[in-house]
């Protein structure tokens, strides 16, 4: 391929991704049809789709200003109902979900597990405003745990430790 191991690292990690003619040898060496890659390139995280899930909906509002001030290239969508962001991520991918642990009909934690589901790489980040919840938090395979009130400075530090990092134009995460 005559590509070097840290360009190879920066196609797995989502922060660069192979030009055309790079498609095209890799479609040949992997035996995998090109316009299977490409559609893989095409979903690129060039506006990445963020969500918040909150049953408040005042919370719901504050957050949402805060996620699109401090991620202005980014898709970010608010749900009051689980099932409702559920359908999102299985229309859409979905890269961060800011997920409130207490939920009407379900938990934040049993919602996690559904969006893993739907997308492994999905970045969650848990908000609640009791501490408590952390352990059961993090044996969900979340990426952060944020306490209440969501903060721009809070925010960018949960996307400083992603688990699965992604562009948002500018500056990497």
């Amino acid at each position: 391929m005559y590509v070097t191991k840290a360009t190879v690292s920066r196609w797995e990690s989502g922060f660069r991704l192979p030009d055309a003619i790079m498609i095209t040898r890799l479609s040949q060496i992997l035996d995998v049809d090109v316009n299977v890659l490409l559609s893989a390139a095409a979903e690129s995280d060039e506006c990445p789709n963020v969500i918040l899930v909150d049953d408040r909906k005042l919370i719901l509002t504050g957050g949402l200003q805060v996620l699109e001030k401090v991620m202005p290239n980014a898709t970010v969508t608010g749900f009051t109902e689980a099932d409702e962001a559920i359908e999102y991520a299985k229309a859409n991918r979905v890269v961060l979900a800011f997920l409130d642990i207490e939920l009407r009909e379900t938990t934040g934690l049993e919602l996690c597990r559904a969006l893993l589901d739907i997308n492994p790489r999905t970045n969650v980040v848990y908000l609640t405003a009791y501490s408590n919840y952390a352990l059961d938090a993090w044996s969900t395979g979340a990426s952060g745990f944020m306490l209440k009130p969501i903060t721009p400075e809070g925010v960018r530090e949960q996307l400083e430790k992603l688990r699965y990092p992604f562009f948002l134009g500018g500056d990497n995460v």
